[in-house]
């Protein structure tokens, strides 16, 4: 069995949390993710599904979860690929129906493959079906016709569920808040995370490829176990630092350019996301420096204020304010502050939002908004902080000195009781500490 930071205790918590909340005589059904073919016979990693792993902990394709709540009973049924010696040889290890009862608190499991003869028994007699809709395309068409065939089979006493909803709206309202033991792998992912810029700082120089401070990245992460990061890692150096979701990473990093990396680790299915912006020669510019002090400002400002029951918005705002007023003072922009925001001209500098949730998924599940309002920040929600500047090189309404520049400084924020928590705290952010930790590696 995996040895999870999240204990099976706690998945059982999660199950009877949402089960709770569920009418009587109704089920939730969570299908697991399905192995992705890259070419050929080779298939891409797998990762679980991040609803399905929420509920299960279980580590495997082709599932299907089903809990049950009845008059007064509560049952949770799993689906997933029987034992087969011979699949196993090529392609691993399977707990099999038997093994997800002994390891994952099942109550009964089945194989996958009597999924059409063994759901509509268990949906029988249940009035409502919870299931997240336009996700898994197959298995919801399954379920249907698995309804289809209780409809035909109504003379013969069998009932089929009336009711289809939406799952989402309960399931991802539990994940956006996290628990202790949750909070503890974020810190882990968000440590790993900061201790891979660390290093990338420390091995950058010019004539390096960004792909080879993305080898230095990725190789931290396995160090620590986690084999896989919790998205496509950006390097952008000089003018690919203004390209917001650059990718290629296959550039030669030059002497006097900036370097930004947005990175982070996937640490027992948490996402850690971080983003520093630094001289690939270890010394900022004027300019650079210039502006790189002004995202900074504006992130410290954003960060000063969060805590519980502020809206969401706020910090945008504030974000947007600091960044604005720079720009003028470096005369980049022109006109009165208020002006420049309420007609969006920060945005040709400024184009994304302040952040996002960040949990299981890098861009985490959750409103933003409630009835049509901000939503207000609580303990346990965790999201990040990633003001920035991007000045395109072909920006002629700017000095040259500014063109090519591109920056944002992001960090992962845990809501706590009486403030915040920056997860990803120990990777050097100012001026000062990026250039002194670059000069001292040099100097080795």
């Amino acid at each position: 069995m995996k040895q999870l930071c999240i204990s099976q205790r706690e998945f059982a918590e999660r199950r009877a949390s949402l089960v709770a909340q569920l009418p009587t005589n109704s089920v939730a059904i969570v299908p697991s993710a399905t192995l992705q073919y890259r070419n050929s016979d080779v298939d891409s990693p797998f990762r679980q599904d991040s609803d399905f792993y929420y509920l299960s902990g279980f580590d495997e394709p082709d599932a299907l979860m089903v809990l049950l709540k009845r008059e007064s009973l509560v049952t949770y049924h799993l689906f997933c690929q029987p034992r087969d010696p011979e699949m196993e040889i090529w392609n691993g290890y399977r707990a099999g129906p038997e093994g997800a009862q002994t390891d994952y608190m099942v109550d009964k499991a089945f194989s996958i493959n009597t999924l059409d003869e063994q759901l509509p028994v268990l949906l029988d007699g249940i009035e409502s079906v919870y299931f997240c809709m336009g996700t898994r395309h197959k298995i919801e068409s399954r379920i249907e016709q698995c309804l289809q065939t209780m409809r035909k089979k109504r003379r013969q006493g069998m009932r089929a569920p009336t009711k289809l909803i939406e799952l989402s709206s309960l399931l991802h309202e539990m994940r956006l808040i996290k628990s202790t033991q949750e909070a503890q792998v974020m810190r882990a992912a968000g440590e790993i995370s900061a201790q891979a810029h660390i290093r990338a700082m420390q091995a950058c120089r010019p004539g390096l490829m960004e792909y080879q401070l993305e080898a230095e990245i990725i190789y931290h992460f396995m160090q620590q176990g986690c084999r896989l990061p919790a998205y496509s890692s950006i390097v952008g150096g000089g003018n690919n630092g203004c390209v917001l979701h650059y990718v290629s990473n296959n550039s030669e990093l030059k002497d006097g350019d900036l370097v930004l990396i947005d990175a982070g680790c996937e640490c027992d299915y948490y996402a850690g996301d971080i983003t520093r912006t630094f001289p690939v020669n270890g010394r900022f510019s004027d300019a650079q420096r210039a502006l790189y002090e002004l995202v900074l400002k504006a992130q410290l400002a954003c960060l000063a204020e969060i805590k519980p029951g502020i809206p969401w918005e706020h910090t945008q705002d504030i974000s947007v304010r600091v960044i604005t007023e720079g720009l003028v003072e470096l005369g980049i922009l022109t006109g009165r502050p208020q002006d420049l925001i309420a007609c969006g001209a920060y945005k040709a500098f400024y184009m994304h939002r302040l952040g996002h949730w960040l949990g299981m998924d890098v861009h985490d599940v959750g409103d933003y908004k409630v009835e049509g309002e901000w939503r207000l920040l609580e303990p346990g929600m965790v999201m990040t902080v990633e003001p920035g500047i991007y000045i395109a090189p072909d920006n002629e309404n700017v000095e040259p000195c500014w063109r090519g520049i591109g920056i944002r400084i992001e960090d992962d924020v845990l809501i706590t009781h009486d403030g915040c928590e920056v997860l990803s705290a120990s990777v050097p952010k100012t001026v000062d500490a990026i250039e002194a930790l670059m000069a001292t590696a040099r100097n080795r």
